[in-house]
């Protein structure tokens, strides 16, 4: 009853709010366009290409913003930030929604960029920072935890939508969910104080480390790199997944549904490193969830696309992002400590957004350069670049218990 109290009455009901607001903003902001932008460019008279060079512009000013608005988190508060983020992106899909003419639609993506900034992971990693120090792993992984859940509800809920009320009508509903639910929970419901004292002790024995890095210099670069070349293979794998196995030889139902087991993957790897929390340093979790990567590439590299193989793949490649995205939260908060933890994140996040606006049309330029084939090695090598670039990060000291 204790425990129950605190998330709903003290400073642990930041979990339960950015719980239900990661669940919302990756179901409005970040998945609704794979299904709401064929029907947008075919009553607009414009290509699929066009459409989605919104979405990339989307990321790449939501880059642009993330140190900005994590500077402010740590400052302020996310109560402060957060919840004027939602109203931003509540505007920018009322104007998607209303207006046709494509200046307007492209400043639409600008607003809802500037939303994804203040709205999704990395503002919400930063507010647990700031409420809980270094000890806001467990918070951390909590929330990415519930956020695994975006795409079961938020994929079926836009294609019910659309069935009902069409895409203009979804993103009305989007921009009344984004301005009457998200922003009054962010505004109103996350606490305002840290809720720890300086010096507290950790719940785990490799969570504090004694003598915080300055982020800056070669690990601060090498943990960059390798987190944008993570973003580089998911952007770039999951937007041409289902094709390359259909050009491989499966039908385009069974690569749906082996696709389909990339979100229950992730969720599950999840769940183990919540439970298993503060027993695992995250560095060796970054490394050996990219290692996962390059091994499921090697697998359809050198034995070739199969149901059997490419459930594996699904599989292995699902349960690596899904603590890899954990790590991106509680690396940054092991190495450089939680003071500026926001302006940090949102530093490294930079690239990884840069990266993940430009994938999906790399990775398709080069389908139709090279193969296939081609692709999938270029996979494994850059997930074996990356786990150079974790390998070479030296964990940090840490707190005895």
């Amino acid at each position: 009853m204790i425990a129950l109290r605190g998330l709903l009455v003290g400073p642990g009901r930041a979990v339960v709010v950015l719980a239900v607001t990661q669940i919302l903003g990756w179901g409005i902001l970040i998945y609704p366009p794979v299904l709401t932008m064929p029907h947008l460019v075919a009553d607009r008279g414009w290509s699929l290409a066009f459409g989605m060079a919104g979405f990339s512009l989307a990321l790449v000013i939501s880059g642009i913003a993330s140190p900005i608005v994590g500077g402010l988190i740590d400052r302020h508060g996310g109560h402060v930030v957060m919840a004027p983020g939602a109203l931003i992106g509540a505007l920018g899909l009322l104007l998607l929604a209303v207006f046709d003419a494509w200046p307007l639609y492209f400043a639409a993506w600008v607003l809802m960029g500037a939303a994804m900034a203040s709205s999704l992971y990395d503002p919400a990693f930063a507010t647990l920072a700031r409420l809980f120090g270094s000890s806001a792993r467990r918070q951390i992984i909590f929330v990415t935890f519930a956020g695994g859940f975006a795409s079961t509800i938020g994929w079926p809920a836009t294609h019910l939508l659309l069935e009902h009320f069409g895409w203009r009508g979804t993103y009305l509903v989007f921009a009344a969910v984004m301005a009457l639910v998200v922003a009054p929970l962010h505004g109103f419901a996350l606490p305002r104080a840290a809720a720890r004292t300086e010096g507290a002790v950790p719940s785990g024995p490799h969570l504090v480390p004694q003598q915080p890095l300055r982020p800056e210099g070669r690990p601060f670069l090498l943990l960059a790199m390798g987190f944008a070349l993570h973003a580089l293979i998911l952007s770039g794998v999951t937007s041409n997944l289902l094709a390359m196995l259909e050009r491989g030889g499966l039908s385009g139902a069974t690569a749906v549904t082996l696709g389909a087991l990339f979100g229950p993957a992730q969720v599950a790897a999840r769940l183990i490193d919540f439970l298993l929390a503060g027993r695992t340093h995250p560095l060796w979790i970054a490394r050996g969830a990219i290692a996962l990567m390059g091994v499921a590439f090697a697998m359809l590299a050198f034995v070739g696309v199969s149901v059997g193989v490419a459930g594996l793949f699904c599989i292995a490649f699902g349960a690596a992002n899904g603590v890899m995205t954990i790590a991106r939260g509680s690396l940054p908060l092991l190495m450089f400590g939680p003071e500026g933890y926001g302006r940090v994140i949102g530093r490294i996040a930079r690239p990884a957004l840069f990266v993940q606006a430009s994938a999906p049309f790399v990775v398709a330029a080069a389908v139709e350069r090279f193969s296939d084939a081609a692709v999938i090695e270029f996979g494994m090598v850059a997930a074996l670049i990356g786990v150079g670039c974790f390998m070479l990060i030296r964990a940090p000291r840490t707190a005895d218990r």
